[in-house]
């Protein structure tokens, strides 16, 4: 069994995953501002095209539910598979337990999301303070995020919360490639197809939709993305409990 090997060897994870700065800090901030360009361009056409005040506000009610922003958190999703994938074998080959590797790994996600987290909060404010940037336009302050009414630190724990769901969960997904390869990823997959097949069945037969959608629309996208915390905690959890018994292979 790995004994850990203190402070120093976590740190040295946090510094492992941060050698590619490139894609870790620059490539999401690249592509959300091709996006957000994006989104600009189709808020001008939007607004231009439309003359009376009624369907003005009617455009703005409908870009506020964009979510235009959730293509970063499912490239935090990549991040969290590929520093499992291609830093644990490299990792252990300098001595760092199992242990100290997925404490370095999870304090890494947990940074990455604070200062993501804040990257967000900021543009959020400055699109609600500019009314969608001049533009009537909604992409970081959307409705699944609290809207243009939310408070700084509701919007940034929803984001925090966010990105360490897609982070941990993308590093669970690794770990069970670790341990059982490829018929690891078909069990999972598989499972997961079996369980929402189910699911769908269940709600069908008991005609329970409408419960379902009064549970969404009771907790509403902040609780919605609070309850996402459980999953995260199972993911960090299971994650850490199958890779003390990975091997890594090339």
């Amino acid at each position: 069994m790995d004994r850990p090997g203190g402070a120093s060897n976590i740190l040295a994870v946090v510094r492992l995953h941060l050698v590619n700065r490139y894609s870790v800090f620059a490539v999401p901030w690249m592509i959300m501002g091709g996006i957000f360009v994006v989104n600009v361009a189709v808020w001008w056409i939007i607004f231009a095209s439309v003359s009376s005040e009624a369907d003005r506000a009617d455009a703005r009610d409908g870009i506020t539910y964009s979510g235009a922003l959730f293509y970063i958190f499912v490239y935090m999703l990549v991040l969290g598979i590929q520093a499992v994938a291609y830093t644990f074998p490299f990792a252990l080959g300098f001595s760092v337990t199992r242990r100290d590797f997925w404490l370095g790994s999870a304090l890494t996600f947990i940074a990455l999301s604070a200062v993501y987290s804040a990257g967000l909060t900021i543009l959020a404010a400055i699109e609600v303070a500019t009314d969608g940037w001049g533009l009537g336009g909604t992409m970081f302050a959307s409705f699944y995020f609290g809207g243009a009414d939310a408070s700084w630190i509701e919007r940034f724990g929803l984001y925090f919360a966010t990105y360490l769901f897609f982070y941990f969960v993308g590093a669970a997904i690794a770990t069970i490639y670790q341990r059982w390869r490829n018929n690891g990823m078909l069990a999972l997959f598989g499972t997961l197809g079996i369980v929402l097949i189910a699911g769908i069945a269940l709600v069908s037969f008991t005609s329970s939709w409408p419960a379902v959608g009064a549970w969404f629309d009771t907790n509403g996208p902040s609780g919605v993305i609070a309850w996402s915390l459980a999953p995260t905690v199972v993911a960090a959890i299971t994650g850490y409990f199958i890779l003390r018994r990975a091997t890594p292979k090339n």
